[in-house]
């Protein structure tokens, strides 16, 4: 691993202990979450094939557009949230287990969980 910032050494750690038990199956895939300084990205992950089935981030241009009304990276989060339920559901996908990335459950992963369960995704 080399010389790394103690943080993210935790959050690594954090995230091997969450993926031990967190698994994503064609039925209930996993929703996977990475947080950024600047953006939020989200996928939803099929592990037994492999295959991440579908994503969104806060760089997607249905996001862009609606930018300009969002205020707050919270916002922007939840706005992705939305988004990726949306997308989901089109695949007839209404189920999901949602996999932090190690990241605590506050703040803008807070906010992207709530607007996914907004758009209908149960996890």
């Amino acid at each position: 691993m080399g010389k790394t910032n103690p943080k993210i050494k935790a959050r690594q750690r954090r995230r091997q202990r969450i993926r031990k038990r967190v698994y994503g199956t064609a039925e209930r895939p996993r929703l996977a979450v990475f947080r950024s300084n600047r953006h939020i990205y989200v996928q939803v992950v099929d592990d037994d094939q492999g295959v991440t089935i579908t994503s969104a981030c806060s760089l997607s241009p249905e996001i862009r557009e609606q930018l300009s009304g969002l205020k707050g990276k919270k916002a922007v989060a939840e706005a992705v949230g939305r988004l990726v339920a949306q997308r989901v559901k089109a695949r007839g996908i209404t189920r999901v287990a949602f996999d932090r990335g190690g990241f605590l459950y506050h703040g803008r992963v807070k906010a992207l969980a709530e607007g996914a369960r907004e758009g209908g995704l149960e996890f």
